[in-house]
């Protein structure tokens, strides 16, 4: 039964002095090409109710998610996406990435949150330790300032602007990996977002990797060889 979700937890933050509460939440954390990206849906206490259609966007087909999208950008105050490439969660790993992804979006915005509804238990946008702080600063990292942050465990099924946010990446990041279809025919992008399909996985076993691929991850120890930089993928994290 799919849960309906509100603003209990954003009007909660908005009745304590907030002016701007931000949902964010991440898509493409599992996928084996292209970005992790992070949606970010800002709103107000003028904001209505949440538009009628929204809820986890694995919950919803691709045509409901794209059917609401217009919605939900005349409901927010403001909407964003934004981005961390395959290279970089590579190059970064998926946690600083992720943060990476999310400093973006809210940067996008334009506009300052006094709180973040993030899914899931960690703080999408904390980057935790130095280690990590100092590989995110030389791509274009900023912490966002807001005084507090609500990480809740699938906000993205119960939180309003979360769901959203979810919504609005994911038919974001789509319509990237449909855009590489022409580019990359054999792996079917515009099917599987980059995710592993039988038809992606074939594709994997008799062209190898592409300039798109995620050269770090696991799957990459059964490939017979790899394309798009011509080198091997680098050692695979465990």
């Amino acid at each position: 039964m799919r849960v309906t979700p509100d603003l209990t937890v954003e009007t909660a933050l908005l009745e304590q002095g907030a002016h701007i509460v931000v949902g964010l939440d991440e898509v493409g954390r599992g996928a084996w090409a292209g970005p992790v990206s992070v949606g970010a849906v800002a709103i107000d206490r003028t904001s209505g109710p949440v538009p009628d259609g929204v809820a986890d966007s694995k919950s919803l087909s691709r045509r409901a998610r794209e059917r609401v999208v217009p919605a939900i950008d005349a409901w927010a105050v403001g909407t964003a996406v934004g981005h961390a490439s395959a290279h970089e969660c590579d190059q970064l790993g998926m946690r600083a990435a992720i943060a990476l992804a999310a400093s973006r979006a809210i940067q996008l915005l334009d506009l300052t949150p006094d709180a973040l509804v993030v899914d899931g238990p960690l703080d999408l946008v904390a980057v935790e330790n130095e280690e990590l702080e100092a590989l995110v600063s030389g791509h274009r990292w900023r912490r966002a300032h807001a005084p507090e942050v609500v990480a809740l465990v699938k906000a993205d099924q119960t939180c309003g602007s979360v769901a959203a946010a979810s919504v609005v990446a994911k038919v974001v990041r789509d319509d990237i990996m449909a855009g590489w279809d022409d580019d990359f025919p054999p792996y079917d992008f515009k099917q599987n977002a980059g995710y592993p399909s039988q038809a992606h996985q074939r594709a994997l076993r008799g062209y190898g990797l592409t300039s798109v691929h995620r050269r770090s991850w696991r799957y990459t120890d059964s490939l017979p060889w790899h394309t798009g930089t011509g080198t091997l993928a680098a050692p695979s994290r465990r």
